[in-house]
């Protein structure tokens, strides 16, 4: 099973903090378990694949904008419970910050929604707790 993590491992992913025109690039998520709450784009590391690599492979697939300008800015582990003593899944998320070079937000793979976001409309938007917190970043 190459490419997907054992069920005793985390799981390695990647995401995007993506500026454009003083907007953030942001996703709707279309599956659970965070289904209809807005994100940044990401996903999984393919075995093999750079981090840099994953994360300009899965913000293009998720919303077809092509990005540059990367760099790590966090890092961000989610621990998902069946039981307060029963972890249900593991993942970590190495977040990069970046600029759109070209393209226009589509949603695709498993984004319902994918948009250009402004600041003075974070409140208004469900959004994931460490979205949140990463949008207070600007870009330098």
């Amino acid at each position: 099973m190459a490419g997907k993590p054992a069920p005793d491992r985390p799981a390695l992913g990647v995401s995007a903090l993506v500026w454009h025109d003083g907007r953030v690039l942001l996703v709707r998520r279309g599956r659970p378990p965070l289904k209809d709450l807005w994100s940044l784009p990401g996903g999984h590391v393919e075995f093999g694949e750079s981090l840099r690599d994953a994360v300009t492979r899965e913000v293009h697939e998720e919303t077809s904008i092509e990005i540059g300008g990367l760099r790590r800015i966090d890092v961000v582990e989610i621990v998902g419970r069946a039981s307060a003593e029963t972890p249900a899944s593991h993942h970590v998320l190495i977040v990069f910050s970046g600029e759109a070079r070209s393209g226009r937000p589509v949603a695709g793979d498993d984004a319902a929604e994918a948009r250009f976001v402004a600041p003075e409309e974070f409140d208004e938007l469900p959004m994931t707790d460490d979205t949140r917190r990463l949008l207070g970043r600007v870009p330098e």
